[in-house]
């Protein structure tokens, strides 16, 4: 295997790399499994998008009523009702009021009607292809979800509005660009990050402007992205880390289980309706 650490040939089971001293970079012989699960075999760059559009297909078709309801106008056409919306893993409002903390990793992966998610889709093909290849997918999924999260906790302490959306997390991915421009230096990191500062505060002045629009998210997204690609910019030119890898697939795993909780603890909102 490559250690992930110095990128030189060593054994799986090596206790120490040979050459850099980094402990357990096989991780007990799982490494390089762990590499080509996540690589290979779990895009994130077209997991996240596909799941936001899945689960809001899935959203309009447990409550068909109010999907079809027009009378929102432009900005309410096809918009889910309230309570797949909780089912599926809102958060805020009712959610935190019943402790569920988990909340905040599942509602960055549903939104509110279809120009939403056609905004926040394309944002994310837009900028997810870019984070990725600075980082690694690893690590884009972990600053992604800290994005999201860190979003998500902030407006929950600061409204108890209930909120959902990926505008947090890619708030987020706004600040991975940021960072990586700031850390790496050169002409065109210096061109593309002002150009991403500008998005970024354009985006954020437009959520005053605009009803509905949690800032208080965008600015936890933008904060828990920073906070997250600092820590992991540093290792960036060494490829992806195994412990980057299992944090990544713990976040997904966490995800994954988020949503299942939302469930099994709201299923009577959908039988009820």
């Amino acid at each position: 295997m490559v250690c992930p650490n110095c990128r030189n040939l060593i054994s799986t089971q090596e206790t120490r790399c040979p050459y850099c001293g980094a402990y357990r970079p096989g991780l007990w012989g799982l490494g390089p499994a762990l590499t080509r699960l996540f690589g290979a075999r779990i895009d994130v760059l077209t997991l996240i998008p596909t799941a936001c559009i899945v689960l809001y297909v899935l959203s309009l078709l447990l409550d068909l009523g109010a999907a079809l309801n027009v009378r929102g106008g432009l900005f309410g056409m096809l918009s889910p009702g309230t309570r797949p919306l909780y089912a599926l893993g809102m958060t805020g409002g009712f959610a935190t009021a019943r402790g569920h903390w988990w909340t905040i990793f599942t509602a960055t992966y549903l939104h509110g009607g279809l120009l939403h998610i056609l905004f926040n889709v394309l944002w994310i093909r837009q900028l997810g292809p870019e984070v990725g290849n600075l980082y690694g997918p690893a690590r884009y999924f972990i600053i992604f979800t800290a994005g999201g999260g860190v979003g998500f906790v902030l407006s929950n302490l600061l409204t108890s509005t209930p909120t959902i959306g990926a505008s947090g997390a890619i708030f987020g991915l706004f600040g991975a660009i940021i960072v990586y421009g700031r850390w790496h230096g050169g002409s065109m990191m210096a061109m593309m990050t002002r150009q991403v500062w500008q998005w970024a505060i354009l985006l954020f002045i437009l959520g005053f402007l605009m009803s509905g629009v949690n800032n208080f998210a965008h600015l936890g997204g933008f904060i828990g992205g920073w906070i997250a690609s600092r820590l992991l910019v540093s290792g960036v030119n060494r490829g992806e880390s195994r412990i980057a890898i299992l944090f990544a697939l713990a976040l997904l795993g966490l995800t994954a289980l988020g949503f299942v909780l939302s469930i099994s603890a709201n299923w009577q909102l959908l039988i009820l309706h």
